[in-house]
């Protein structure tokens, strides 16, 4: 296991970013020794949802809401033409798009598991539901990632 430290949150080797305090994650920030470890240097201290920002709390990857929006649009238009008789298929959608959104939004957004489980069980119930109302959650998210992604680029260059 790997963590950060500048604040002492776990890692995934694969991340860009740290899900706790926004660092760069690469091998100068990072160490194989833990919060509780005693060759840390810097006491850990637990991530408010202030620290983490507005944008890494509701924010998804743009691709994943793009992703989201064309998958709704699909579903919604097969249901429309077969009277609801492919809702079967929208909840297995929804479940793929749910597991799609958990990596994605791991790997690409630097959410940690909880986040993007979280965020990949909401989307996958919106998804399989069968009206295009949850574009207007969506959407403005991918939105919220795009600015949020364009600000820690910015911080991070």
């Amino acid at each position: 296991m790997i963590f950060c430290t500048q604040c002492g949150s776990s890692l995934h080797e694969a991340m860009q970013y740290c899900s706790g305090c926004g660092a760069k994650v690469d091998p100068p920030t990072w160490s194989r020794t833990g919060p509780g470890h005693p060759a840390s240097q810097r006491p850990v201290q637990a991530h408010s949802p202030q620290a983490r920002g507005f944008g890494q709390i509701f924010g998804l990857d743009p691709r994943v809401a793009f992703l989201a929006f064309i998958i709704d649009l699909m579903l919604n238009a097969g249901e429309l033409a077969t009277m609801g008789l492919i809702v079967p298929f929208s909840v297995v959608a929804g479940i793929g798009l749910g597991y799609v959104t958990y990596k994605t939004q791991m790997h690409w957004y630097g959410d940690d598991k909880e986040s993007a489980k979280i965020k990949a069980v909401i989307l996958g119930l919106l998804t399989a539901i069968p009206t295009a109302l949850p574009a207007l959650l969506y959407v403005p998210s991918g939105v919220l990632g795009v600015f949020h992604n364009l600000r820690r680029k910015w911080s991070h260059t």
